[in-house]
């Protein structure tokens, strides 16, 4: 029987057939998270799915759902299917038995359920009392789930409209950057409790537009403040201390510029990293990450670029944020001139270009006014919350929009995707092709451009033209997210460091061939037309766009620097 109180709490549920196997389960989960979950067993498909709509019926979170294996395909995918469509936040994993790996029928089942997103991975069931195999998995599932809860407290809390242009991208700028946070819509009952312990500080919320508290430093508050404002509160550091000489400087905190900072710093150069934006690049704002290896469950941009950095900062590498590389220049005695805006002039003795690209604008003017007000660039996954019940589409036909449509889905009442090209195939890995085929809120609209929208103060519909029969229709949209292609971050470059015609960095042997290299020796293979300055990831012509390659070119690109400061080669 529950327990008083047992119903404010999360709920985590496990479906098996087997009576035994059942029990073990509720024992382990419930000696490793009873104290703060509520713990529930089910025999049956349809008992499991009546505690799901029960739960939804009461508002009640749910926050993991297991679903034997052993079951009935159609009776897992009832379970899932429900959980999935009613608790969009709750962590799906399918449970199977130790040994299972030797079954491909197993294996496939597996996959397929993660193809289309019905679960999250598998779980291998306790075999023992106190398996703590079992433990941290489960718990891996909790805290991811704990992060996307709206409800709970989190680390930093942002108040705001629903409509906040600036709550948008504050937001946006948080997850990027691995803040763990929570939106709280201005007039909710949640909101309201925030404002009032802010009130009782003695802070007047008085036309203030955005609120950021940050309970787990000290309760700071900040009132309508800078993206620099709230990195600094946050402990991330925008200036510069101290000497100013460098061995190496990585423009650019994405996979391909983190990769380079571990490296550079754990083999002892002496590494700044200058980075404009947020960590990650455009693989910050991946929701998940599914084919990167050694995450098999799948890990999201964020957390991953979040994992790098605290990496080369354990290693002694510094790290700037919210600032801009602005120019680069040979110095007379060897070495460059970097100057940072905001910070000034530091020296290095060889320099790394990590700057990746930028989501193109859309050119549509219509659209350019609601840059903010319900258009945004990238996946602008922080955005997904404050879409349910609502709207969207996605514009692009790459994995990127790919993963942000998936994303959206889960709780927006529908989600178109447009894309150019006559086919989704063309340009998307098949496990999103498969998932997106299978998710009943989401429309394809293959060769198709928006053209144009408008609304009220905020996004209320775009235009859709068909690229074939020149068509055009209006469909309701409460977001726009447009990740159509990328152009480099190179205008800043000095003409000593030749680009291709479209702006990509040419380096290795393409900088030979261009006539302008200055050694008796070739260009080493990432390094560009100016010698001592390398460029690996998105910005390097004939670069393979992703991660893998963007990080392998950064660990790579680290024993070159080092083979050009030992010849004094620079």
């Amino acid at each position: 029987m529950a327990r008083h109180g047992d119903t404010a709490r999360p709920l985590l549920l496990a479906v098996d057939r087997d009576p035994d196997s059942l029990e073990r389960i509720e024992e382990e989960l419930g000696r490793a998270f009873g104290s703060d979950y509520r713990v529930r067993g089910e025999l049956t498909s349809a008992d499991a799915v009546r505690v799901l709509e029960q739960a939804h019926d009461r508002s009640a979170p749910v926050a993991v759902v297991l679903v034997d294996h052993g079951l009935d395909p159609e009776d897992r995918v009832d379970v899932l299917s429900t959980a999935r469509t009613l608790h969009p936040d709750a962590r799906r994993a399918m449970l199977v038995e130790w040994g299972s790996w030797a079954s491909r029928s197993v294996a496939r089942s597996i996959l397929s359920a993660v193809a289309v997103g019905d679960v999250s991975y598998y779980v291998l069931k306790p075999w023992t009392s106190r398996d703590e195999l079992f433990h941290r998995t489960v718990a891996e599932f909790v805290q991811e789930w704990s992060r996307n809860d709206a409800s709970t407290m989190r680390e930093v809390v942002v108040v705001a409209g629903r409509s906040s242009a600036r709550a948008a991208q504050v937001r946006s700028m948080l997850l990027r950057n691995g803040v763990p946070h929570a939106f709280r819509e201005r007039g909710t009952a949640l909101a309201d409790g925030v404002e009032g312990v802010v009130r009782d500080g003695g802070h007047d919320l008085d036309g203030v537009d955005v609120l950021v508290w940050m309970p787990a430093i000290g309760g700071t508050v900040l009132l309508d403040p800078s993206d620099v404002e709230i990195a600094e509160a946050w402990g991330v550091r925008t200036t510069l201390e101290g000497d100013r000489d460098f061995d190496l400087v990585v423009v650019g905190a994405g996979p391909g510029g983190l990769a380079a900072a571990v490296y550079g710093s754990s083999e002892g150069l002496r590494t700044l990293v200058v980075e404009r934006e947020a960590i990650g690049g455009q693989a910050g704002s991946s929701s998940l990450i599914r084919n990167y290896l050694g995450f098999s469950r799948g890990i999201s941009g964020a957390e991953l670029a979040q994992r790098a950095y605290q990496q080369a900062w354990v290693f002694g590498a510094h790290v700037l944020f919210m600032r801009e590389v602005v120019a680069l220049r040979r110095r007379d005695t060897g070495g460059f001139e970097v100057e940072v805006s905001g910070v000034g002039t530091v020296t290095a003795r060889a320099v790394v270009l990590a700057s990746g690209v930028s989501y193109r604008r859309m050119g549509v003017p219509a659209l350019e006014a609601f840059s903010g007000s319900g258009v945004f660039y990238g996946a602008s996954v922080s955005e997904a919350h404050a879409m349910t019940g609502r709207r969207a589409v996605v514009v692009g036909g790459g994995n990127s929009a790919g993963q942000a449509v998936l994303h959206l889905a889960r709780y927006c009442a529908h989600v178109t995707l447009s894309i150019r090209s006559e086919t989704i195939e063309a340009g998307m890995s098949k496990y999103l092709v498969d998932a997106i085929a299978a998710t009943d809120n989401i429309t394809v609209r293959t060769g198709t451009e928006v053209v144009g929208g408008g609304g009220e103060g905020w996004l209320e519909n775009v235009v859709v033209r068909d690229r074939t029969t020149g068509l055009e229709d209006v469909e309701r949209a409460d977001g726009l997210f447009a990740m159509i292609g990328a152009q480099p971050r190179t205008d800043w470059l000095p003409d000593a460091v030749v680009r291709d015609p479209r702006g990509f960095v040419l380096a290795g042997a393409d900088a030979a061939i261009v006539g302008t290299w200055s050694r008796a020796r070739p260009p080493r293979p990432y390094e560009t037309t100016l010698p001592g300055v390398f460029a690996v990831g998105d910005l390097r012509a004939g670069s393979v766009k992703r991660v893998a390659s963007a990080v392998g070119e950064g660990s790579v690109v680290v024993s070159q620097v080092h083979e050009c400061l030992a010849e004094g080669d620079v």
